[in-house]
This record gives C-alpha cells, sequence and structure tokens, in this order.
C-alpha cells in the first residue's frame, strides 16, 4: 500500500540538501570539458578514469580539405561515348542508317500520301468553310449566352449580345477581307505565274485541305521506324523499386521517411538506356540486389532483360550501378560483326565476339589463354565455341583442332573448311584419335618449350611466342588453337579420361606462352567433367545460365557466387548471353555475336581461301590423316635404339623389323626392312648394305644400318629441339 507522505519524500530530501552550505551546484558543461580533457585510456595512472568512445572535439577529425580532393573520385570531362572512336563511328552509323531508311521508306509511298490528301480534300475544304462560319457567327460564345437565359437574367444576357454583335462585325469585315484578298491571289497566279508555280500553288491547297480533313484514327503517313518508347528513370521509380525487394534495411528506410539509396551521381543516359548508382543502406550489398533482380524488374516495371544490377569492383559492397535498358539485350538490335563479310584476323590482338548491354564491342585475345565455357543445354555454348573458333580460323597461322563430341556437326563449318585436325563423335575410334592427337600436342609443347628457351634472348625477351616469331615457318610456332565442345566426354571416359585429363591440365598450364590455346566447353560444369586442374588455370572464362552456385563457381572461379557474379539470374530467352571473365578485366556482362549455320560456312569457306593462299592449308582439311594411325604414341628412334643391343654395330633392316614387332606387336606387327628404311629416313638415316649371317650360317651382304646413325640422330635431335 502506498503511503500518503512517498510524493513528498523526495523533495524534502532535495530541499535538505540545498540547504547544506556545503553544497555546489554543478556546471555540467564545465564538468564534461574537464573530463575530456583528462587523460584517460591506456596510458593513464588511473584506472578508473572513464575511457570516452566518441568525443565531440574528434567528430571533425580525419583527412584534411587537400587530403579529401587527393582522394576524390574525378568524373570524366569528356564522355566515355565521345572518347571512343569505335563507339563514335558506331553510333554515326547508326543514326545514318536510321534517317536514311526513313527518307527512303517516305520517299517510295510520297504518291500514296498524296493521293490520301486529294480525296480527304473536299472534307477539309467543308471543315474549313463550317469552322470559317461559326467563327464569324461566334458559335463558341452560345453555350454561355444560353446559361445567361436559363438563370433569367437579362442583364447578362443583354451584355453577352452586345458583345457577340460586336464579334461578329469584326469578324464579317475580316472575313470579306480575306475572302478578296484571296480571290485576287488567286487571279494574280492564275494570270501571271507560271505553270509549274500555278501546279505547286494548287497541289499545296489541296494538301494543307486533304491534311485538315483526316480522321483522328487514320493518319495519313505512317511511322517509317517503331521506335520503342521506354520511360525515363527517374530516382521515385528507382526507390520504389527498391522498396519493393523486401528487404529490411531498405523498408525500414523508407518507412522513417528517408529514402534507403543514396545517389551518388545524377540518374544519366549510358548508352541504349538509364544509369543510376548510390549507395545502399548500411549492411545491404549489391548481391542482395542481384539476388531479387525479378522483383526489382517488377518494380522498375520492364522486361527483365532490360534490368541489369552490377557491383564495382573499386568499391565497397554496397555501392549498386544500376543499368536499365531501353529494350530487353536478348531482343535488342546489335551492330554488323566487323568479320562477317569480310576481313582477317591477328590472333595476337583483341578481336570484337560480342557487345555488352550498352551495344559497344567487348573484345577478346585468343592468344595466351585457356577458356572454359559452361552453361545448360540450349543456351549457346556450342555457338560461342563456333565462333571463337572461327575467329581463329581466319588467322590463316593458326592450326585448328576441332572436336565434336556431341557429335551433331555443329563444328563441321569450321573442321571441314581449315582445320589441322578434326572429328565429330564420341565413338571409342573418335576418343582414340584424339588421344593419338593430343600426345602428338604434348610432345610439341615440350618441343616448344625447348625452341623458345633456346632462342636469343633480343629475339625472344618475353619468352613466349609473339606474332614476329609466329611469322618464322621455319621455327614452327604457329598458333595451335584446340576447340573441344562437350568436354567431359573426354574425362569420364573409363580408359582415356585421366591421361586426357593429365594432358590438358598441362596444355592448360604451359600451353600459352608456347602458342597453343585450349578451347573447352560443357553443358555439365562440375568437378568431374571440368577438372578442377583445369578450371582453376583457365584464364578466361564464358558461363552462360547455370542452375547452381557449384557450377556458377566452377566456371567462374571460386566465391564468384558470393561476389555478386552470378550466371543463374540469366533467364531462358537470354541465348548466347554470359558473364565474360578475361582481357584483365572483371567480370563482365556479353551477349555474343550470332552466326547461324550458313553464315558460318561462309566464313569457314573464306578462312579456307585466305589459307589456300598463304600456303597452310594441311591436313584434315585436305584429306590428309594423322601420321599416326596404328596406335599409341611411340619414338621410333628410341625403340630400334632398345633392339639393337651395342655389340652389335650393323644389322639387317628385316631384323630390326622383327625385334619391333616382338617390341610392339600394335604398332609394328607386319613390319618388313622396306617399313623400316622408309620409317627412319624422315630422320636422315640412310640404309646400307651390311655383311651378316643367316640362320643357316650362309654370309651374305643385305640392306641395313649401323647403331651408331641412330644415337647420332637421337642426340641431334635432343640438342635441337626444332629438328624433326
Amino acid at each position: 500500500m502506498k503511503h500518503p507522505d512517498d510524493d513528498y519524500e523526495l523533495f524534502n530530501r532535495l530541499e535538505a540538501e540545498m540547504a547544506d552550505p556545503g553544497a555546489d551546484v554543478v556546471d555540467l558543461d564545465k564538468a564534461r570539458a574537464a573530463r575530456e580533457s583528462t587523460p584517460a585510456g591506456p596510458e593513464s595512472d588511473d584506472p578508473a578514469a572513464a575511457v570516452m568512445v566518441d568525443r565531440p572535439t574528434t567528430a571533425a577529425a580525419g583527412p584534411g580539405y587537400l587530403g579529401r580532393l587527393a582522394t576524390a573520385k574525378r568524373r570524366d570531362v569528356v564522355p566515355l561515348w565521345l572518347r571512343s572512336l569505335a563507339e563514335l563511328r558506331t553510333a554515326t552509323g547508326w543514326v545514318a542508317r536510321h534517317y536514311a531508311h526513313v527518307v527512303g521508306y517516305h520517299a517510295l509511298r510520297t504518291p500514296v500520301y498524296a493521293a490520301r490528301l486529294s480525296l480527304q480534300a473536299p472534307t477539309g475544304l467543308a471543315r474549313f468553310v463550317g469552322g470559317s462560319m461559326r467563327w464569324v457567327a461566334d458559335r463558341e460564345g452560345e453555350p454561355v449566352r444560353l446559361a445567361a437565359v436559363r438563370r433569367e437574367d437579362p442583364a447578362e444576357y443583354l451584355k453577352l449580345s452586345r458583345q457577340r454583335d460586336g464579334r461578329v462585325r469584326l469578324r464579317t469585315l475580316v472575313a470579306v477581307l480575306g475572302m478578296f484578298t484571296g480571290l485576287g491571289l488567286a487571279i494574280a497566279l492564275y494570270v501571271l505565274a507560271p505553270d509549274w508555280l500555278q501546279a505547286l500553288s494548287v497541289g499545296a491547297l489541296v494538301l494543307a485541305l486533304g491534311a485538315h480533313g483526316r480522321k483522328a484514327d487514320a493518319p495519313v503517313i505512317h511511322r517509317a521506324v517503331e521506335v520503342p518508347k521506354a520511360s525515363k528513370l527517374t530516382s521515385d521509380i528507382v526507390l520504389r523499386a527498391l522498396g519493393s525487394l523486401g528487404i529490411p534495411a531498405i523498408n525500414q528506410a523508407q518507412g522513417k521517411g528517408r529514402d534507403g539509396f543514396e545517389f551518388t551521381a545524377p540518374i544519366t543516359r549510358d548508352g541504349p538506356g538509364w544509369r543510376a548508382e548510390g549507395n545502399l543502406p548500411y549492411g545491404v550489398t549489391v548481391t542482395d540486389v542481384i539476388e531479387r533482380r525479378e522483383r526489382l524488374a517488377s518494380g522498375l516495371r520492364r522486361p527483365l532483360g532490360c534490368v541489369w544490377p552490377e557491383a564495382v569492383s573499386d568499391e565497397h559492397t554496397g555501392h549498386l550501378v544500376l543499368w536499365v535498358g531501353d529494350q530487353d539485350m536478348s531482343k535488342a538490335k546489335k551492330p554488323a560483326w566487323p568479320l562477317l563479310k569480310s576481313g582477317t584476323v591477328d590472333l595476337f590482338k583483341p578481336v570484337a565476339f560480342g557487345t555488352d548491354q550498352r551495344g559497344r564491342w567487348v573484345e577478346i585475345t585468343l592468344m595466351y589463354i585457356a577458356a572454359v565455357i559452361g552453361a545448360i543445354p540450349r543456351m549457346g555454348k556450342t555457338f560461342l565455341l563456333r565462333l571463337l573458333l572461327l575467329i581463329a580460323a581466319l588467322d590463316p597461322r593458326a592450326e585448328l583442332h576441332t572436336y565434336d563430341l556431341k557429335g551433331t556437326g555443329d563444328l563441321d563449318p569450321v573442321g571441314n573448311a581449315v582445320s589441322h585436325r578434326h572429328r565429330a563423335g564420341d565413338e571409342e575410334e573418335d576418343i582414340e584419335y584424339a588421344v593419338r592427337n593430343l600426345r602428338a600436342l604434348r610432345e610439341e609443347l615440350r618441343r616448344r618449350a625447348k625452341m623458345i628457351r633456346s632462342l636469343p634472348r633480343d629475339i625472344c625477351p618475353e619468352s613466349k611466342v609473339t606474332s614476329q616469331l609466329a611469322d618464322k615457318h621455319s621455327l614452327g610456332l604457329h598458333p595451335i588453337v584446340i576447340g573441344a565442345d562437350e568436354c567431359q566426354v573426354w574425362f569420364e571416359h573409363d580408359k582415356y579420361g585421366k591421361e586426357l585429363e593429365e594432358i590438358c591440365t598441362d596444355l592448360v598450364k604451359r600451353g600459352p606462352a608456347t602458342g597453343i590455346v585450349l578451347l573447352l566447353a560443357t553443358q555439365r560444369p562440375d568437378a568431374k567433367a571440368l577438372p578442377t586442374g583445369i578450371s582453376a588455370n583457365a584464364s578466361a572464362r564464358f558461363c552462360l545460365k547455370v542452375m547452381g552456385q557449384l557450377e556458377n563457381d566452377m566456371v567462374l572461379g571460386t566465391s564468384a557466387y558470393k561476389r555478386g557474379v552470378r550466371a543463374t539470374m540469366f533467364s531462358w530467352a537470354d541465348k548466347g548471353i554470359h558473364y565474360f571473365i578475361g582481357e584483365g578485366s572483371d567480370a563482365r556482362i556479353v551477349g555474343s555475336v550470332y552466326v547461324d549455320a550458313p553464315a558460318a560456312e561462309a566464313i569457314g569457306a573464306r578462312a579456307r581461301k585466305v589459307r589456300e593462299l598463304a600456303g597452310t592449308l594441311a591436313g584434315y582439311a585436305l584429306g590428309e590423316a594423322p601420321e599416326d594411325t596404328g596406335g599409341p604414341s611411340y619414338d621410333l628412334l628410341a625403340d630400334v635404339a632398345a633392339v639393337v643391343p651395342e655389340a652389335e654395330e650393323r644389322v639387317w633392316n628385316e631384323r630390326i623389323a622383327a625385334r619391333l614387332a616382338e617390341l610392339r606387336p600394335d604398332v609394328y606387327g607386319g613390319w618388313k626392312g622396306e617399313n623400316v628404311t622408309s620409317a627412319l629416313k624422315p630422320h636422315g638415316i640412310r640404309t646400307r648394305d651390311v655383311a651378316g649371317t643367316t640362320d643357316d650360317g650362309t654370309r651374305t651382304t643385305r640392306r641395313g644400318i649401323v647403331r651408331a646413325d641412330i644415337l647420332n640422330a637421337m642426340t641431334e635431335r635432343n640438342e635441337k629441339p626444332g629438328a624433326a
């Protein structure tokens, strides 16, 4: 129960304390100042001293004015599109083609427009006469006068009637003067003007009356170009869209009357779209927005293919760049590919292979890379691989090895036209064909490494193949480009899978510096289909739509999904659109050039003609079979040295053939003495007459070799890596 004196106890105590003559009144401001000036912290001797976390005097501490200016982000004075000659040419071409089409479209239809206006001229004349008479009679004031009559207001009516009479007299005078003036002008033109001026005047009058007599729902002139109408992106629209994402921090800020997004730059046009840039609330990342891209598109009332939220690599993770295009990226018209009709390629220089969301060309340098292409089926993976191989084919120095393990013939426009080695299918003989070829390429890799190491430093300063070295036919350092579609067939093969993985891993790691490029495409980008040793060392990555985080990171790199680089956000309609990592840039969204089968065949035929003129067409494209078609890789000289002991200085070729057949029956089975002669001839080993004893003890002379010649050839080959 509450005591009745409780309400006065506090006041009584305070009154007693104030009555104490030893008590002082404390100035709180002075007390705070004294406390802040008192040293406290690790250096203070007083363990009970309070430590101020945020001091008012240090609130403004930080870089000075000059420091802030030194670290300020300066925006470009000249916009990027104006600094890029290629983009300026592209934009100029678009504008020129647009207006050329408009002029041609309307010029062809001018007689139709004239006929329509002529037929509508009587209606226009009637409307003009009727409208003039209504204007003279002041019909527009009639509703007001009738209203005065209904109100039975005679004073207002008389005032309006006098006003009407004055208007009618003035307008009648103007109409009569205009009629006589027009009639006089018509008579003067008829009497004095030449025929062409009379025809022009009558035509202009008829067309003007026809335009006046047209129906509102039947325009005479139709649009030559249907320009997509996209609403302007405003701050209100962006804030509304961000608020619809269901992100708590944004919703809480907007619920308290704040924006929930800090714009750091004005919303501007950026190519064929709008660009908004700013900071999300604390704790909200760009990844959170990317995950809700479909909701964001709904909030912006734009198609999904128009909305592209992006992170900025050199900014914090809450800095959002939102680009909203006028058209869906998958439906927007792309500029004409420069290599579609003409031109050749230097693989050591960048070549355009696609466009970004803004319609700007994106380039790739095929040399010094190993590339991985990943996607689910039917998203354009094979077409992208074929596009890169077509680019390589347009360099007449490049030697192509193409493998269509899907077996549908999608790579035939390249393989049949220019490939040095080509195979379509996943049968056992197709796999063995590839194994033999890759074994030879691994040996070629070793030869090239020795060749580069032996070259003088002034010729090969960076210990890698250059365009100048590729031009020297004697060195054999021309580019080699290997492309394999559905590469998981190789690595999952029960017999050759491990060996193929080992060879491809070696080519990925050491091949780029020696001029060997490996392009692998798969629709199952997992650790089994795309071994980690290959995916981790690929310097160029192309990821079209995939279904999950594992596949995304397998192609684009570890933690790409967490950084917001997510190919899972692409829709089913985004065929050919992918994330591209390469050319020294962060992940970019690129729509690859679409080249259908007929166009690919035309480009392949053009590449073949270029190679025929350069004299570099060889191998499969000429109908030549691989030299080693009998089995696995082998070293002929080493095998001969193994079957001829040191005690036997000279030996007949027929005996060598028998011993080789016993050593490797799958390779040398059925060989005779003449086979040994022809096989050793390319190595510079000549046969000679060798004396010997037959099995029955008869001495005779037959064709054979000297063992020392074999050893000398092996020594010379090892000392000179460029030797055959």
